[in-house]
């Protein structure tokens, strides 16, 4: 299947599931292809047909977009140099979820969890690391006694029991011997983002961009990126706009738009900042701010109001 094809067929079930969806994302720098949001879950998506295309670069500011903007990055593939990727299992890659588009279908259609992660080793089960340890030891039973059951080490009970994943032939003898439900489902849309501190600038840091070193000292927060259709996250503890810096015409009027279908699915704020000979407008929902306008503002509440007034808000 091609990669439109697989691209479409996501979108189709993302959409069936009452995801509010983008359109895919029409330049090739972009680091992802689709951006959906429903209730409170919000997903940042890149579908490859080989799954070892993702590079590690796309799969960083994949991360990073979102930490910043409470988004869940997914891979959706079809193969890897290994094979097909098989329904009901969750693979990874640079800590990236990736399934199939037939385990999204189960997933989000029909409610069923896949109960499976590939790591180098082998497949894994996650086990209810609590309920195991509360039940070995409401029943008085030893760790080497579970060990022996299991075919694994004392020391490897005890991990379990801290909530290191299992290989599936122990996890079944446990389940089995206990004659309780330890194997829990997989989530492959859990994501926590806990690196924001690496990415965001503020204060005196500088960016090396004249425009985006004015809304540090405006006191913005400033996170840059370089495989999304605008330049950078700007943010503070109440407003995130998605800030892209004005270039060649054609290519800005299509970056300025693909921020929009963005901002909106995420409800988010997008702007881009073009010379002075653009009149201020909209570009979609985008917010068009001139250098001029940018470069008479000192404080941010100006920025943040003037972009909530051009929105309509």
């Amino acid at each position: 299947m091609s990669r439109d094809n697989l691209i479409d067929t996501a979108r189709t079930i993302l959409g069936r599931a009452g995801y509010r969806l983008s359109p895919p994302m029409a330049l090739r720098s972009v680091c992802f292809d689709i951006v959906g949001s429903r209730n409170k879950t919000m997903l940042i998506v890149k579908v490859l047909g080989n799954v070892d295309a993702l590079s590690r670069e796309n799969a960083e500011e994949m991360k990073v977009l979102s930490e910043m903007l409470g988004a869940t990055p997914l891979v959706i593939g079809e193969k890897s140099s290994a094979g097909i990727l098989e329904p009901g299992i969750v693979y990874s890659r640079f800590d990236i979820p990736i399934i199939s588009n037939e385990t999204l279908s189960d997933y989000v259609l029909r409610d069923e969890s896949p109960f499976v992660m590939a790591a180098p080793g082998g497949l894994y089960v996650k086990l209810d690391s609590v309920l195991l340890k509360e039940i070995r030891e409401s029943r008085d039973i030893s760790l080497g006694t579970l060990a022996e059951v299991a075919g694994v080490s004392r020391r490897t009970i005890q991990m379990y029991e801290s909530g290191m994943g299992a290989m599936i032939d122990a996890a079944i003898r446990i389940e089995e011997y206990l004659n309780a439900p330890i194997i829990r489902p997989v989530d492959p849309f859990e994501f926590r983002g806990d690196r924001v501190g690496r990415h965001e600038l503020s204060g005196e840091e500088r960016t090396g961009s004249v425009v985006l070193d004015h809304l540090l000292g405006m006191g913005f927060s400033i996170t840059p990126v370089v495989r999304s259709p605008f330049e950078a996250i700007t943010r503070d503890n109440r407003t995130v706009i998605l800030t892209g810096l004005g270039g060649e015409t054609d290519k800005m009027l299509q970056r300025a738009a693909l921020a929009s279908d963005i901002s909106v699915i995420f409800g988010k704020h997008s702007i881009i900042v073009v010379d002075d000979e653009r009149g201020p407008g909209n570009i979609k929902s985008t917010v068009v701010v001139t250098k001029k306008e940018l470069n008479h503002m000192e404080d941010k509440g100006e920025l943040t109001d003037l972009v909530k007034t051009r929105s309509g808000e």
